[in-house]
């Protein structure tokens, strides 16, 4: 069994200063992808676990540490700007916070590779409907009213609360594609409810790591300085340029999503070949 490594370490061993600027700049490039659309945890869950020593747990822990600091942050940034409609956002997270300590805490029964296909079978299915529909999440258009309104935002918050806390990456964009795509907010407003979500689903997982002793907490009070600065880089870019610019970003990071799947299954396939 591999060692932990130590909570309140300043750096792991064997990470020197250079991964330590790296990490950063990957805090930052997720705060400032999450703020926008979604999609952050691509780039800083896979630099944490290239760090020696560190095992997949404590990479899950001090990446939803630093992920806190920067959803919290564009939250308040959308929230002042935007105005999200809170009636749908807080008990969505209240229900995605709950899940998301459900998944973390049966992550390690489920074969998560099971899931690998479903989940980008959906991506393909909404990159398309969003490419080919461009209307799709231009204006906020609600579908529902009232109780079925509320209800399928539970059930979107639940079902991506437990993946954020069992599997976690794309989160951001999943939630975006629910509240655009279920619901039928514009993406400028779907993401700023998202933050709320998400921020919510990190704090929920991450409550769970802390008993575990799994938080690296220098190293992820670092990132999520970093993670901050670029929420606030990211969230005032979308403000300012509004649903089409994040339409387009989010196409950008659903492909990135599926290629980035498909090439956890070719090498899954051939792995096993």
């Amino acid at each position: 069994m591999t060692e932990l490594v130590a909570p309140f370490a300043l750096l792991p061993e064997g990470l020197g200063w250079g991964g330590l600027l790296l990490l950063v700049l990957a805090a930052f490039s997720a705060g400032w992808l999450d703020a926008v659309v979604g999609g952050g945890g691509m780039l800083q869950l896979p630099a944490l676990l290239l760090v020696p020593g560190m095992t997949p747990v404590q990479a899950l822990a001090t990446n939803k540490l630093a992920s806190v600091f920067g959803t919290a942050t564009s939250s308040i940034s959308y929230y002042r700007s935007v105005r999200p409609s809170l009636r749908t956002a807080l008990p969505m997270a209240a229900v995605a916070l709950l899940a998301a300590v459900g998944g973390a805490s049966v992550a390690a029964l489920l074969p998560v590779e099971v899931f690998t296909p479903i989940i980008m079978v959906a991506l393909v299915v909404v990159a398309l409907i969003t490419l080919f529909k461009p209307a799709l999440g231009a204006v906020t258009k609600l579908k529902y009213r009232g109780v079925k309104h509320v209800f399928l935002a539970l059930a979107a918050g639940a079902a991506i609360g437990f993946y954020d806390g069992m599997i976690g990456p794309g989160t951001g964009t999943f939630l975006v594609i629910a509240l655009v795509g279920l619901l039928g907010y514009d993406f400028l407003m779907a993401s700023a409810q998202a933050k709320i979500v998400n921020f919510a689903t990190n704090l929920g997982a991450l409550l769970l790591f802390i008993p575990l002793g799994a938080v690296l907490w220098p190293l992820g009070l670092i990132m999520g300085a970093a993670n901050i600065a670029g929420s606030l880089l990211g969230s005032r870019m979308a403000i300012k340029r509004g649903a089409k610019f994040v339409r387009v970003l989010f196409l950008i990071i659903v492909a990135a999503l599926i290629v980035k799947l498909g090439f956890d299954l070719w090498r899954d396939a051939n792995g096993a070949a």
